[in-house]
């Protein structure tokens, strides 16, 4: 049995997800595979290297950080997320990143991002990774909000765009059992984009990434019947907040991105033995 856990992303949303990551690494809660995009795939990088606190350092440590995330990054950057600080400052300076770990654990990892060219999720696994977090920059790369990140010859952005949820990558991947982690409350639906004229002239160049945006709210709506589906199965469970988190994705408030952290542990300690039994641990 080969299990798989998936991790959407959402911005400063994911301190729901590492309040769970990080009680998953407390119990001792192993998986074969991890697959994340945007603020999943940066939080899913901790886990497998078993850094436990690390992604919580990051997203609380640095919150009032202008070079974190600031109007100010737009304006030099193209970027709201200051993309040089969270992709190279961090992870070689601040809050050293433990390749050797991350190489060394047979987990496997998977980096979820969106060919703008093509309209279609573009996935690099634990070799692009080494010494190397391009494939992570370019999923967290937001649309509208962040530069288009080149390469090996692809233009990329937000995996969460072509591939909000990726769990059929894992089922592609021979995963049998599932856990997904969603930071989109239960009940969720996601409404049509609000700002399709900016993005139609910014990204006029590109008119798959445009199709693929107007049809994102039918794309996630639809994974999420999936995944509804396959959870009334038994074949995945599904790990949601129950109400709406008070933060969105570009949450500063430092007490309810810790609330959401707390939220998210919580929810882990309270499935720990369902999680157990479904994963034959």
């Amino acid at each position: 049995m080969k299990t798989g856990l998936v991790l959407e992303g959402g911005g400063m949303r994911g301190m729901y997800t590492i309040g769970i990551l990080d009680y998953f690494l407390d119990a001792g809660l192993n998986f074969d595979y991890v697959i994340g995009v945007s603020a999943g795939a940066c939080n899913g990088v901790s886990f497998v290297s078993k850094q436990k606190g690390r992604s919580y350092r990051i997203n609380s440590n640095y919150i009032d950080d202008k070079r974190y995330l600031s109007v100010s990054n737009l304006i030099k950057e193209g970027s709201l997320f200051g993309m040089d600080f969270l992709f190279k400052d961090i992870p070689e300076v601040l809050e050293p990143f433990d390749y050797d770990t991350f190489m060394a654990n047979p987990t496997e990892m998977v980096v979820g991002t969106t060919d703008i060219e093509t309209g279609m999720p573009a996935y690099y696994d634990k070799t692009h990774l080494f010494n190397d977090t391009t494939s992570l920059r370019a999923s967290s790369a937001i649309p509208c909000f962040s530069p288009i990140v080149e390469y090996q010859g692809r233009k990329l952005l937000d995996g969460g765009t072509a591939a909000p949820i990726p769990f059929k990558k894992a089922l592609e991947d021979s995963c049998d059992r599932l856990v997904i982690i969603s930071t989109r409350e239960r009940g969720y639906r996601k409404k049509p984009q609000s700002m399709k004229p900016f993005y139609h002239t910014l990204y006029r160049k590109y008119p798959a990434l445009c199709e693929v945006m107007d049809r994102r709210h039918i794309i996630y709506n639809r994974t999420l019947d999936d995944i509804y589906q396959l959870e009334a199965e038994g074949k995945v469970i599904f790990m949601a907040p129950e109400h709406k988190l008070s933060i969105d994705r570009f949450e500063k408030d430092l007490n309810r991105l810790k609330a959401a952290a707390d939220v998210g542990r919580n929810d882990a300690i309270a499935i720990e033995a369902k999680l157990r039994e479904f994963l034959g641990l």
